[in-house]
């Protein structure tokens, strides 16, 4: 294990790109983690007379031309008959100064006045406080399947691969009956079955939950091969030998040689489970309004006048992009580490 470390260690030193992206993730559970504190509002603030406000113009130099301690203004809007859309300017009289560590936040101004670091919603609510509350859904909804799926299809590959025979053929067919399952139709029933009571998360826990007990087939069979593969080699003979009980080889000896292809798959597949939320909450079968997740705040954007008008909107998908990319990054560096032989095939 403290090999392991070291080469990890090793790697990072020499590796610019995976030590970035293991930063950036970690700043970002933090954010997360922290997102009362870092944010200026909590995640039901809502104005809706700063409906898609454009982000706050942040002022260091006031109108005589001297420093000045930060400062933005309110914006007032007034439609354009021209364009026929809704116009902003900065009303410029009164000026609300920042305020730093105040109220338990890092930053926020005093009422009426508004701090929209990166702009309002349709609802005029500060998008950059709910990407950290959306994130919270997002970056963490994998982690809860992938502990439900993997120890399933760890112990599941792992008696089929080591038993054989027709244990294995009928426990594969089973898993190859799961895979057939077409799990965006099942989302579909799920999400009209499910109680009305139920909130947004909890429905999405208990969908990402029901999808983790049918995603873990196609791991199995990876682990089954695997297995497959180790049980005849001299380590696992000898425990034979000395009356060790099946269920203590496949666990104790077998299992823990697919650590490295374990380690890899959890690492590649939470960037999934980031998409797969995303692309339910965008269609709607996800988290709900006014419940955040980057993949509803995304859903604003799909309409082209925001997206030329309203840029500050399709920050929930640039982040999905970092993240998926960072923890790509991060599962080749590991497989690189654990899996030696992976480098020697490039």
């Amino acid at each position: 294990m403290e090999l392991i470390e070291n080469k990890f260690i090793k790697k990072l030193a020499k590796d610019k790109i995976v030590l970035t992206a293991l930063v950036v993730l970690v700043l970002m559970y933090i954010c997360i983690a922290f997102a009362g504190f870092f944010t200026p509002y909590p995640p039901n603030f809502s104005d809706r007379t700063m409906s898609y406000s454009p982000p706050s113009k942040i002022f260091i130099i006031n109108q005589e031309g001297k420093l000045s301690w930060p400062y933005t203004y309110n914006y007032k809007r007034h439609f354009n008959p021209e364009t026929f859309r809704m116009d902003y300017t900065l009303d410029r009289s009164e000026k609300y100064f920042l305020k730093f560590l105040s109220s338990g936040r890092l930053i926020t101004v005093d009422e009426p006045g508004r701090l929209f670091l990166l702009g309002a919603d349709i609802n005029g609510r500060d998008v950059f406080s709910r990407l950290f509350y959306g994130g919270r859904i997002s970056l963490t909804i994998g982690f809860l399947a992938l502990l439900i799926s993997f120890p399933i299809g760890l112990i599941y590959g792992g008696i089929a691969g080591y038993f054989g025979g027709l244990a294995d053929n009928l426990m594969m067919r089973l898993a190859e009956a799961i895979m057939s399952i077409p799990s965006f139709f099942l989302l579909i029933t799920l999400a009209a079955v499910l109680p009305s009571g139920m909130t947004s998360a909890q429905r999405f826990a208990l969908i990402t939950v029901i999808l983790a007990f049918i995603g873990w087939a196609g791991f199995s069979r990876v682990v089954r091969g695997m297995v497959l593969s180790i049980k005849n080699r001299e380590f696992v003979e000898a425990s034979r030998a000395i009356g060790a009980s099946s269920f203590r080889i496949i666990t104790r000896d077998i299992l823990p040689q697919t650590a490295s292809y374990v380690i890899v798959a959890m690492t590649l597949s939470v960037p999934g489970y980031i998409l797969a939320e995303s692309g339910l909450s965008f269609l709607g079968l996800g988290i709900q309004q006014p419940d955040a997740s980057w993949g509803n705040m995304l859903k604003e954007a799909q309409e082209y006048i925001n997206v030329l008008y309203r840029p500050w909107l399709l920050m929930p998908g640039f982040l999905i992009f970092i993240a998926v990319l960072a923890f790509n990054i991060v599962g080749d560096a590991v497989r690189d580490i654990l899996d030696p032989k992976s480098r020697m095939r490039r």
